[in-house]
């Protein structure tokens, strides 16, 4: 188990996270999030929009590749949104999404 000794260093882990450019997308997804949830309806009070209601909040674009809430988002299970193509076998058969594959 880390940091059993001494306290967790929250301001280093950040500053990391701003070198990889991790904190960016992280605020970008929250902001995702904020406008759904702006947009929706929210029936029982919450604060989350009934549509996004156990889903995930995923980008047209996907922000590893360059993509933003400009280019549109779209309410989607979580199994859609973090998972890439496997065969029966339950193996990933690809990497790469069916309508990246039909551009090469």
């Amino acid at each position: 188990m880390p940091y059993v000794n001494k306290p967790r260093p929250y301001k280093k882990e950040y500053q990391q996270q701003v070198t990889r450019g991790e904190a960016d997308e992280r605020k970008e997804r929250e902001r995702a999030r904020a406008l759904i949830d702006k947009k929706g309806r929210d029936a029982n009070g919450n604060g989350k929009a009934d549509a996004r209601e156990g889903k995930d909040v995923s980008h047209v674009k996907a922000l590893s590749k360059g993509g933003a809430n400009k280019d549109g988002l779209r309410v989607e299970s979580a199994s859609a949104n973090r998972s890439y193509r496997r065969g029966s076998n339950h193996k990933v058969v690809s990497e790469t999404s069916t309508k990246e594959r039909k551009k090469k």
